[in-house]
């Protein structure tokens, strides 16, 4: 089973192969996916990691509070966005 782990506090200059390799360290990454300002395209300094469940406890376990550029990363398991009620049209 497939969990997702968010990873916060990067450095604004990590890549995607970048976090790819220091989870990959703990198992098989099967996607990562940086989030970036929409307006602007520049990196929010978190994302997100998919990991097999093992692997992933692993990973937080090992990489959370590990400095990366200076910074203490925060790794834990993503929560489910909470759905937002739908907009009232105009």
């Amino acid at each position: 089973m497939l969990k997702s782990i968010y990873v916060g506090n990067l450095p604004y200059t990590t890549s995607e192969d970048e976090l790819r390799g220091m989870f990959g360290a703990h198992g098989t990454v099967h996607s990562v996916k940086l989030i970036t300002d929409r307006e602007t395209g520049r990196p929010r300094g978190f994302g997100f990691v998919e990991m097999e469940q093992d692997a992933a406890q692993s990973a937080i376990d090992a990489l959370n509070g590990k400095d990366i550029g200076g910074r203490p990363l925060r790794v834990n398991l993503a929560q489910e966005k909470p759905s937002r009620p739908p907009r009232p049209r105009r």
